[in-house]
């Protein structure tokens, strides 16, 4: 897969899919509340219905996984070596409390691997990726930058989630640190503010699936960061029926 002959089709795709999203925002949407108790609206299944219709004709061999299709059972997906892992709208309770921090996800995995990311943030139209050389970038008003994460500072600057705040697992994890400054931020948009070199380190103890770490994660590795889990090991993907993610400690240099 020639990851950087397809960057210029994504950024194509995500811009449309951006405007999409863009036209329902901050307006009256009806809400519906899915199984695992995330929120779901028509703004979530439109925009998957476009990105997954572009990706189909784009590699019409690789089978895609999105947070919004029906998931396949994995018997079968066990057999996949490659594959599309997406979440058309990370960051549905965001676009709805109207934060601006939402985004569109895309990531490539080869061998339980993210091998390309590839994220979006519709309200400040910035593209974030990697290429196939392995490094990252942002591209915002026709200007690309190479991103590189940053020395850790001090105070430690940590971001979390606008609904993560009450986790006693994360306040007595960082009661090991001396100083740090919480920041908060919504969607995979956290692990591309730590690429930037803006913040230090992510870790996330509540619930998570592997589509909100995947292109967030892959960007991060490019720019000289990393995403572990508590037995700091590389976060794998599809390598069980459920598809949430561990625990995972996402940072840049330390």
């Amino acid at each position: 897969m020639m990851f950087n002959t397809l960057t210029p089709h994504l950024i194509t795709l995500t811009t449309q899919v951006g405007e999409l999203i863009m036209s329902y925002y901050k307006t009256s949407l009806t809400i519906e509340t899915k199984s695992d108790q995330t929120p779901l609206t028509v703004v979530d299944q439109k925009a998957h219905q476009l990105l997954s219709a572009t990706l189909k004709q784009l590699t019409p061999n690789v089978p895609i996984i999105s947070e919004e299709s029906e998931l396949v059972n994995f018997f079968e997906r066990s057999s996949w070596d490659e594959y599309w892992l997406m979440d058309p709208l990370d960051g549905t309770r965001d676009f709805i409390e109207q934060t601006g921090e939402f985004c569109i996800c895309i990531a490539y995995i080869k061998s339980n691997r993210p091998i390309f990311g590839f994220i979006y943030a519709p309200l400040s139209k910035t593209h974030y990726f990697t290429n196939d050389q392995f490094r990252a970038f942002k591209l915002q008003n026709n200007t690309k930058t190479e991103l590189q994460v940053s020395p850790q500072k001090t105070p430690l600057e940590v971001v979390i989630g606008h609904h993560s705040s009450h986790n006693h697992k994360l306040h007595s994890h960082l009661d090991h640190f001396e100083q740090y400054r919480i920041n908060y931020l919504g969607s995979a948009l956290k692990f591309c503010k730590i690429a930037e070199g803006k913040y230090d380190y992510y870790p996330r103890f509540g619930p998570c699936s592997e589509w909100d770490t995947a292109a967030g994660g892959c960007i991060l590795e490019a720019a000289g960061g990393r995403v572990v889990d508590e037995n700091n090991k590389p976060l794998r993907y599809n390598t069980q029926d459920s598809l949430r993610s561990p625990v995972f400690f996402a940072s840049g240099k330390t």
